[in-house]
């Protein structure tokens, strides 16, 4: 169960997307993080546990990202374009309009965000380790690592951070142009379009992630919003034992008691 099957599926421009299926029940899209893929889910045997509550856990990678093509062409990585591939695959499992549940972490959590103000209508989401700045196009900090690896003509100087990291991604077989490309492809979400999203949102942050600056303010922005702060910083939060217990209390409460309203915005 934690290792589940590759299966694929074309994008509307014909890019080979990879995703990963587990569990019976409520289908639950969950987006993992830029330079991994939707194995970060499968770690501690997070997915295994969310499945085992009754959750069809459908684990996607991004274009650029793990299994899926990797296309250098920058042409293949127009604007939103991670988007587009993620309402694709609902499209291709006959869930756009279905009952599901969305949900991401950090780069996934974005996404979501942009699923959401772009119509997917899931029951609930998840947005995890993203604040408004995020949301808003603020940041970039591993685009530009990224840009200074893939445009470097001389070798890094021994012992310096770029060359650490080129050799981690290296090792970890990862495409540093073409994950470049998928983070260039990013979009915006101005606040105002955040307004419009009536999906009950839970928007969970780590206590020591940099991006709680304006986890607030995300969570303001979105009228149906509910904050929950986990302990870690970025890297941590998302494999924190109280990370998983916060989605899954979100997921498995009816929408007949009215949680998430907006009524409650932290707890």
């Amino acid at each position: 169960m934690s290792n589940p099957t590759v299966s694929f599926f074309p994008a509307h421009d014909g890019v080979r997307l990879a995703y990963r299926e587990l569990g019976e029940g409520r289908p639950l899209l969950l987006l993992h993080g830029a330079l991994g893929d939707s194995t970060l889910w499968l770690r501690d045997e997070r997915a295994a546990t969310i499945a085992a509550h009754g959750h069809h856990v459908i684990l996607p990678d991004f274009r650029g990202h793990g299994s899926s093509d990797k296309p250098h062409d920058a042409a293949a990585y127009p604007s939103d374009v991670l988007t587009d591939d993620a309402l694709a695959l609902l499209d291709h499992l006959g869930l756009a309009g279905a009952d599901y549940d969305l949900g991401g972490y950090s780069l996934g959590a974005r996404i979501v965000v942009r699923m959401l103000v772009r119509g997917a209508t899931p029951r609930r989401a998840v947005v995890g380790g993203q604040g408004l700045r995020q949301v808003e196009g603020f940041g970039g900090g591993v685009a530009r690592m990224l840009r200074r690896i893939v445009s470097a003509t001389e070798p890094f100087e021994p012992g310096s951070a770029d060359e650490r990291t080129a050799q981690w991604l290296e090792s970890g077989g990862m495409d540093t142009v073409a994950l470049l490309h998928a983070l260039d492809s990013l979009a915006a979400t101005p606040a105002a379009e955040l307004g419009r999203v009536q999906v009950p949102t839970l928007v969970v942050m780590g206590s020591e992630d940099e991006r709680a600056e304006s986890v607030d303010e995300l969570v303001v922005a979105l009228p149906r919003a509910t904050k929950v702060m986990v302990p870690g910083d970025h890297g941590r939060a998302v494999a924190e034992p109280a990370f998983l217990a916060a989605l899954l209390d979100f997921l498995d409460v009816g929408d007949s008691d009215g949680d998430g309203d907006g009524s409650e915005r932290e707890r």
